[in-house]
């Protein structure tokens, strides 16, 4: 698999509308060219998660939530850090994704619904 460059953390309840997944994605797509989606390992089989990654052509990672506790995030969410160990879940996501080079290019950004959010992660260059 080719080294990801830019990859959209996707954080969001169990009951996610694909609408509110598409809107949280485009409040922080810009002129980015993503090249994956990553979301939590529970989450990854969730109907409107599958629906995103099929409109998108987007593959979509999964990881467990074990692996998000202590990743520093640059928003920081009381529910979230108390629950998760870290202050975003689509943060440290897209963080994760990528690996050591990589650094937020956008915040998390909240569906209006507040069921989804999204943060984009791109690696540094060397």
């Amino acid at each position: 698999m080719k080294a990801l460059l830019c990859v959209a953390g996707m954080g969001c309840r169990a009951d996610v509308s694909p609408e509110a997944l598409h809107e949280a994605l485009r409040l922080v797509a810009g002129q980015h060219r993503i090249d994956a989606l990553a979301t939590l390992e529970e989450r990854a089989a969730l109907p409107a998660l599958q629906e995103l990654s099929r409109d998108t052509g987007l593959p979509l990672l999964d990881m467990p939530r074990e692996v998000l506790a202590g990743i520093a995030t640059p928003t920081q969410s009381p529910r979230i850090l108390a629950s998760f160990a870290t202050g975003s879940v689509a943060e440290a996501l897209a963080l994760l994704a990528i690996g050591p080079q990589a650094h937020i290019a956008t915040p998390r950004q909240i569906s209006t619904d507040g069921s989804a959010s999204a943060a984009i992660a791109i690696r540094t260059p060397s």
